[in-house]
């Protein structure tokens, strides 16, 4: 591992937060080890995840995908281990492209495990500030077979939503029942998610307009899943009997989250588009004196 400084910024899709490390040459080395001392936040820097920037030529993972996607987001999550998506972090890496004058207003492509993520960077607002991002989230896969979720003594049927990450989406009368998500909420059957899932509860607050919380797996409960938002959206829609493949038309849900509030649309073709803020805050060095003991 560099034991020299190592360059970051911080950012937050409605209060998702990461840590962003650009690393263009994907020369510099991080263990979860370290990647867990970075969002720490009482010990490091502190965020739901990590954004690592890569050229995709030079990302052993992300080569296949060189020639549509200059750039791939290689995502960690807060424990350091490795997570194919994540939605905030998408709005949040293209941000710092265009803060880095990488990419400008308009569309790119950035690759992620999940794919390539077709991003359209809003022209900034006639007031003043910056514009909204969407992501083209691709198509959610809805397996088969019956999920519970529990908490506590209460369990409740989930839909079982795959986002390129899995995910279970519960419909609860209060968002309080969700407890306090510092861990993992148990679902059954264990073999409809070998590798962990994220949990989703939610509640109506209107026509097409829920509320959610989430626990996301490697994290904890975090302000904001983007990813969550449209498995929620689809979960709702489908429950509601609202599906685009069969009527033709486009479904749009809102979905209040703690942090702040994200618009989802599902596209007849099965496209779903997320569209929300995302922020750079601070940018600094972190102290190689600090890194070495992660190594």
């Amino acid at each position: 591992m560099s034991t020299s400084p190592i360059a970051f910024l911080k950012g937050h899709g409605t209060e998702n937060d990461f840590v962003i490390v650009p690393d263009p040459d994907n020369s510099i080395d991080l263990p979860p080890s370290l990647v867990a001392r970075l969002c720490d936040r009482r010990a490091g820097i502190g965020g739901d995840g990590l954004l690592h920037v890569v050229r995709s030529a030079e990302h052993p993972e992300a080569r296949s995908m060189a020639d549509a996607a200059e750039w791939f987001m290689d995502y960690r999550n807060a424990d350091g281990s490795i997570a194919e998506m994540c939605g905030n972090g998408v709005r949040v890496f293209a941000r710092y492209l265009q803060r880095a004058s990488l990419v400008g207003e308009g569309d790119l492509a950035i690759a992620t495990r999940g794919g390539i993520k077709q991003v359209h960077i809003a022209k900034a607002e006639s007031g003043g500030g910056i514009g909204d991002i969407t992501v083209s989230m691709g198509r959610a896969v809805l397996p088969e077979g019956d999920v519970t979720v529990s908490v506590g003594a209460r369990d409740w049927p989930a839909r079982n939503v795959n986002m390129g990450n899995p995910h279970a989406v519960a419909f609860v009368d209060d968002l309080e029942h969700a407890g306090d998500l510092f861990t993992a909420p148990p679902c059954s059957p264990a073999s409809a998610y070998p590798e962990g899932v994220n949990v989703e509860f939610v509640i109506d607050r209107g026509p097409r307009h829920v509320a959610m919380r989430v626990h996301e797996r490697g994290s904890g409960e975090t302000r904001s899943c983007g990813t969550g938002a449209c498995a929620v959206a689809v979960a709702a829609a489908r429950r509601d009997g609202a599906d685009p493949a069969v009527t033709g038309e486009p479904v749009t849900y809102t979905v209040d989250l703690p942090g702040g509030r994200l618009v989802i649309t599902e596209r007849p073709d099965g496209t779903i588009e997320m569209t929300g803020p995302a922020a750079i805050v601070a940018e600094g060095t972190i102290d190689a004196d600090w890194i070495a003991p992660a190594a």
